[in-house]
């Protein structure tokens, strides 16, 4: 029996190194190599807890914004700017105008600004293509966002998107010019623990079928 447990323990523990069967994807402190997209999915969080002393390259983060860039956008205006803290000085200076974020963002080595330029996205000819209008800036720079986190999930990274900031201050601070929309500030890093992952709701209480 014993013989029986210990072959059980080997070979789960070889499953665990084989590319795309990584455990704990509810939480996965780092997706797997080869995992496929519903796993990285799953194992996204908004992180809060970052491991200290995670250094994290430009070359990494160009590679994360190229993918960023190849979101959808309105008539391909890609509206999107990103800003981004790496050295120590701009780093604090950036947590220090995000409010409560501050002690959620503590060990994250990088911080990134995402802006959009206004009156592109959503427009023709300098008018507004509809109600929306610069909702549609908004909009795209969600998608650039959400392609921008989950491939820094991919590469074993995590993120907090954070509207809790001092927009007039980060204009300053990067002379982000007035005509880009500041929205959000997105802490990059690797998770020192894992979060619990929020319910969701039932599909059937967000979406009607015809």
């Amino acid at each position: 029996m014993k013989n029986a447990i210990s072959i059980i323990a080997a070979l789960f523990a070889a499953m665990t190194l084989l590319p795309g069967c990584g455990v704990n994807i509810e939480g996965g402190s780092q997706a797997a190599a080869g995992s496929t997209f519903d796993e990285i999915v799953a194992s996204r969080r908004s992180v809060r807890d970052y491991a200290a002393g995670t250094t994290i390259s430009e070359a990494e983060v160009r590679a994360l914004i190229a993918t960023a860039m190849e979101a959808p956008s309105w008539a391909n205006t890609q509206t999107t700017r990103y800003y981004v803290a790496m050295s120590e000085e701009k780093v604090t200076a950036v947590k220090g105008l995000i409010g409560g974020n501050s002690r959620n963002t503590t060990n994250a080595p990088v911080m990134i600004v995402s802006t959009f330029v206004k009156g592109q996205s959503g427009f023709g000819r300098g008018n507004p293509a509809d109600a929306v209008a610069d909702g549609w800036g908004a909009y795209d720079n969600g998608l650039s966002n959400a392609y921008f986190i989950l491939k820094a999930r991919e590469q074993g990274f995590d993120t907090l998107i954070m509207g809790m900031r001092d927009a007039d201050g980060l204009r300053q601070l990067f002379g982000i010019p007035e005509n880009e929309q500041v929205m959000a500030v997105i802490s990059l890093g690797k998770r020192a623990s894992d979060p619990r992952r929020p319910d969701r709701k039932p599909i059937d209480e967000i979406v009607r079928f015809y």
